[in-house]
């Protein structure tokens, strides 16, 4: 079954015998592969897919594990899969055999990430994505086990603190931005009203209705390659309608007032994520306050709405979360002294209550 080349086309093609998935023998030949390099790789992803053979390797199975995904996943989501699995798990597993991978294999590539200075939520990323290629291996291809799960997890899902803006630090950062009217209304929206990043790119004049002071978000923006990409939000509680404030709503309107000629369907933000990061590093360093990330400033409007009394199911609504479990894990990550506090409060209301009784008596 060796590759051959067309002298007619140039190209290399090869023909083949295999037994398909009902058991039966089968001949066939493919056809337009530039190398004959690229018909033998070709040919074995495709035995191997077949027969489910695991005495492949890592890279070869990782190909499989994507043509299976990957219509089922969000383009940047994809995107964001390969380029983790290329650059800190490929290098170490991918000229391995899937089959002859162990935990202890798995051991010595965690404790490379362990020295090598990552964050426990970067590196509990990284695992994830691994762990999540064995078990593809294990429900689907018939392999033994997962070493991953002998070997055992590393990293949190979350940090044990997340970094919030007060809105006295916003508003300071805020004044040093305000020379550039498109940063300065976009920082705004994003603090007064809690999008997301991509929600906030998405936005035309369509979705802002300046009479009845609202903001509805029902669409996400990234700029893929050289793509511009609109898509629906990350969960359908993601499509929302959200009040917004006087003054946020003044601002916005004056804003697409100075934008002469939009059209109702075309980005009242025009920029892309890179802008964002340009203008928090200026922002940041003219003004004085802490530098945080830009998803943080989505949970800086949490915390300005826990501050405010607002209950948890409502804060979940308007940040379009699917689940009220996502706020309150929120709460837990920017106050992780609140349950100390509420304690000591306890303790103080009972010892207020034993002095009142010996008052009386």
């Amino acid at each position: 079954m060796k590759a051959k080349k067309d002298p007619k086309t140039g190209k290399w093609y090869i023909r083949f015998r295999y037994t398909d998935w009902q058991g039966k023998r089968r001949e066939t030949m493919k056809r337009g592969f530039d190398t004959k390099r690229d018909a033998e790789d070709w040919l074995r992803t495709f035995l191997a897919e077949q027969s489910a053979d695991m005495n492949i390797t890592f890279a070869d199975f990782t190909d499989l594990y994507f043509k299976g995904i990957g219509p089922r996943l969000r383009e940047n989501t994809l995107r964001t899969k390969h380029y983790i699995i290329d650059l800190k798990i490929m290098p170490y597993f991918g000229k391995k055999k899937i089959n002859e991978i162990t935990a202890a294999n798995i051991i010595a590539w965690e404790n490379e990430l362990l020295i090598g200075g990552y964050s426990q939520t970067y590196m509990k990323t990284v695992y994830n994505q691994l762990n999540a290629i064995f078990n593809y291996a294990v429900k689907y291809y018939d392999l033994r086990v997962n070493p991953c799960a002998k070997a055992g997890a590393i990293g949190k899902n979350k940090a044990d603190e997340m970094n919030f803006w007060t809105k006295d630090e916003f508003l300071k950062f805020a004044d040093c931005i305000a020379d550039k009217p498109m940063s300065y209304v976009a920082y705004n929206t994003l603090f007064w009203t809690g999008l997301r990043i991509g929600e906030l790119m998405a936005l035309t004049p369509a979705d802002l209705d300046f009479v009845n002071k609202t903001l509805t978000v029902s669409k996400s923006y990234q700029r893929l390659g050289d793509r511009d990409v609109v898509t629906p939000p990350k969960t359908p509680k993601s499509n929302r309608t959200i009040s917004i404030p006087d003054f946020l709503c003044d601002l916005l309107k004056e804003y697409c007032e100075s934008l002469y000629g939009i059209k109702s369907n075309e980005r009242i933000f025009p920029f892309t994520k890179h802008f964002l990061h340009h203008e928090m590093d200026r922002g940041c360093k003219k003004s004085g306050v802490k530098h945080i990330r830009l998803h943080d400033i989505r949970h800086s409007h949490c915390a300005l709405l826990y501050e405010l009394g607002i209950a948890p199911l409502e804060i979940a609504e308007r940040l379009g979360h699917e689940r009220v479990e996502t706020t309150m894990n929120i709460y837990a990550h920017l106050y992780p002294n609140k349950q100390e506090k509420l304690l000591a409060k306890l303790e103080e209301l009972m010892k207020e209550g034993d002095k009142s009784e010996d008052e009386k008596n």
